[in-house]
């Protein structure tokens, strides 16, 4: 039996299986030419062995292409496969540094509780420091005007010419109280002194309440007012100010006449 050089070559690129096959099935033509097989048919043979072989040689380019595409494949998963370990990587990373910062939200929130009740006990040591000051004020404030009931009509007299009629009085008049009240005369003139005793007149404002008082007494009785403020201590410039306004200002100091 005799093939061409092409056909030879293109039996080459078949696979074994199906080249043994096409060898032997042009082995039985070839024997049984004279008798069954004419050349057209025997060339249709060839044709068809020839596109048996290019579909082969086509398949198996393909199967070539699926193994590359395979491999980059594999290659891209392995990629992936190294990206997402430390993608786990960096999100247990993550998972450790937020419970580090929980655990010191959680030490800050305990540091905070104790500095409000720290805050509080404070406030409460604060609230009892004002309540003992306030007390203190007071007894200071009511031993001045005690102070103020006994040695006050001596030093008027012997500095103002007022003579207190009876003696020097707490009172409240028209919801207003009164620290120093009391009946008197001035150059032979009946006259009601209104008194206010603070412990310090440093500010204009208190100059304000000695004149609520005074209208409220205005309005109960016919003699003149007499403004007077028992103080231990007065700054110079309210003084001033209450001097031009008419007020008599008795700084502790001064009782001796």
């Amino acid at each position: 039996m005799t093939l061409s050089v092409s056909l030879i070559r293109k039996l080459e690129r078949v696979a074994p299986e199906m080249r043994d096959v096409l060898l032997t099935l042009v082995e039985e033509v070839e024997r049984n030419r004279e008798e069954s097989v004419t050349k057209r048919e025997f060339n249709e043979l060839k044709e068809i062995v020839a596109r048996l072989a290019k579909g082969q040689e086509e398949l198996t380019r393909t199967v070539t292409d699926l193994v590359e595409a395979q491999k980059r494949t594999d290659q891209t998963l392995g990629e992936l496969a190294e990206a997402q370990k430390r993608t786990e990587q960096r999100l247990g990373e993550l998972a450790q540094a937020q419970r580090h910062t929980e655990q010191q939200l959680g030490e800050l929130a305990e540091a905070q509780k104790r500095t409000e009740e720290g805050m509080q006990e404070m406030s409460r040591g604060l609230g009892k420091n004002r309540e003992q000051i306030g007390g203190l004020s007071r007894s200071v404030a009511y031993a001045l005007e005690n102070e103020a009931y006994r040695k006050l009509p001596a030093f008027l007299a012997a500095r103002h010419g007022i003579r207190v009629r009876e003696r020097i009085i707490r009172a409240e008049m028209a919801d207003q109280e009164i620290n120093l009240f009391a009946q008197a005369t001035r150059d032979d003139q009946d006259v009601v002194l209104v008194g206010e005793s603070v412990l310090r007149l440093d500010d204009l404002s208190k100059l304000r309440k000695i004149r609520d008082k005074l209208e409220a007494v205005h309005a109960l009785f016919d003699q003149p007012v007499v403004p007077i403020i028992v103080t231990h201590f007065v700054r110079p410039k309210v003084l001033e100010t209450a001097l031009a306004a008419g007020i008599i200002v008795v700084q502790s100091f001064e009782w001796e006449p």
